[in-house]
């Protein structure tokens, strides 16, 4: 029997395969689950022109991903701590602290795809920071710890 998945089912495939499967088993879990539906001709022409608009969607997301990544590159924000007379950061600096700085230099990230590159910021100086922009794309700035 074919079906065509709506959510990845491990071992079996991924979410918009068509895949044959026995009857038993796309009628008393998979269906019934919903974690998919049969594969009838018009579910087929439908689910081809799923397939083709979101592949067009994803193109344009992916441009704009990489739009974003290549701004990063070129940015450089600069985040006020508290110092210590040794140059020592009271504390750490923070996604959130990241996230606000990049939206004061015009770019908006949300502070949860942030991810600081170097191990720990403790210290005044240059670090680096990644942003993820999309599945597999990645945006690297850097950033500046300055005193207060």
């Amino acid at each position: 029997m074919e079906i065509i998945l709506k959510k990845d089912v491990a071992k079996l495939g991924n979410a918009d395969d068509i895949v044959t499967v026995k009857s038993g088993y796309a009628l008393n879990y998979l269906i019934p689950q919903g974690f998919a539906i049969l594969a009838t001709e018009s579910a087929k022409k439908q689910h081809a022109e799923t397939i083709r608009q979101r592949a067009h969607k994803e193109a344009k997301l992916r441009a704009d991903a990489e739009a974003l990544a290549a701004k990063l590159a070129e940015t450089l924000v600069k985040v006020a701590a508290k110092v210590s007379e040794t140059g020592k950061i009271y504390g750490s600096v923070t996604t959130a602290q990241l996230s606000e700085a990049l939206a004061a230099a015009g770019v908006e990230v949300d502070r949860r795809d942030i991810t600081i590159v170097s191990e720990s910021v403790k210290e005044v100086g240059t670090y680096e920071a990644s942003v993820k922009c999309y599945k597999d794309i990645k945006g690297v700035f850097k950033f500046e710890v300055v005193a207060e």
